[in-house]
């Protein structure tokens, strides 16, 4: 037969839930803050409807629909199959279109320091400041399609040939 250890149970000192509870919330509340700065700290990359297949790369040239909003949600940009070179946009928005696969929706939290940092954005047209310096920036991006660069110059050395030959076999107009 074995042998059971009994441990009396103690009461629990009068103020002594209070003290777990407030314990509690003020765990929680260092757990959401530290959530809260790292979106702003880092890319988010948030998946609204997912998409399938592989992710572009910093050599692909994507083609997506975009609404880009301030953090008061002010919307800045906007465009419709939009043909954009990963390598040649700020930091953090290529960062977040390598985490994303073609047919997705996404929303994409930018930091200022990925984004243009100090650096506030005009518009060339009336020199009004578009993007304040040190904007967080979030977009709502859907990709559509990505292909390689090298596939992209290949197809338009092929059209450029094909243009070629037809314009030298063509008869005159009358």
């Amino acid at each position: 037969m074995s042998e059971i250890t009994r441990v009396p149970l103690q009461p629990i000192a009068k103020g002594s839930l209070t003290k777990l509870w407030l314990g509690i919330v003020v765990a929680l509340l260092l757990a959401a803050g530290f959530a809260w700065s790292q979106r702003y700290q880092g890319v988010t990359v948030e998946t609204l409807a997912p998409g399938a297949g592989p992710m572009p790369t910093k050599d692909d040239v994507v083609l997506i629909n975009y609404t880009g909003k301030l953090a008061d949600g002010t919307v800045f940009d906007k465009g419709e199959k939009v043909p954009l070179p990963l390598e040649g946009v700020v930091p953090g928005f290529s960062e977040g279109l390598s985490k994303m696969q073609k047919g997705g929706k996404y929303r994409l939290f930018i930091p200022a320091s990925k984004g243009y940092g100090a650096e506030a954005q005009r518009n060339p047209s009336t020199g009004q400041v578009v993007i304040p310096a040190n904007s967080a920036l979030e977009f709502d991006v859907e990709l559509l399609d990505f292909r390689s660069r090298a596939e992209i110059m290949a197809q338009q050395q092929m059209l450029q040939q094909l243009q070629q030959q037809g314009g030298a076999g063509a008869a005159p107009p009358r």
